[in-house]
């Protein structure tokens, strides 16, 4: 289901970059919300070949500090006005979305 997940918020990010700057004409902050966006689902799809248990959790902790940088982004785009806040908050929600499973994922993981 991460794999799912993931993979669906990085488009909706790609299409909230070409939103921002199509639209916005807004190229630093959108930069920063495409790389850091598209690389959960990059890194959980690495994690799916992890060639040990270690480098499955290291993976999922990037993928987690990924989602984690981008509920940052979105926050600073929906504070200083870039996007509509319905928009943003929909975002913010399938991110805390993501951090809790990856969350429970890496929890899991670390059990003997």
């Amino acid at each position: 289901i991460i794999k799912v997940k993931s993979y669906e918020f990085s488009l909706r990010i790609i299409k909230l970059y070409k939103h921002l700057t199509e639209d916005k004409k807004e190229y630093i902050l959108s930069k920063q919300i495409l790389r850091s966006g598209t690389s959960i689902g990059a890194n959980v799809e690495e994690a799916s070949g992890a060639q040990s248990k270690k480098d499955f959790i290291a993976k999922f902790h990037i993928s987690l500090k990924e989602a984690k940088e981008t509920h940052y982004w979105l926050r600073l785009i929906k504070d200083s006005g870039y996007a509509e806040e319905v928009l943003i908050d929909s975002f913010l929600k399938d991110c805390d979305e993501l951090i809790i499973i990856m969350t429970s994922i890496l929890k899991s993981s670390k059990l003997p």
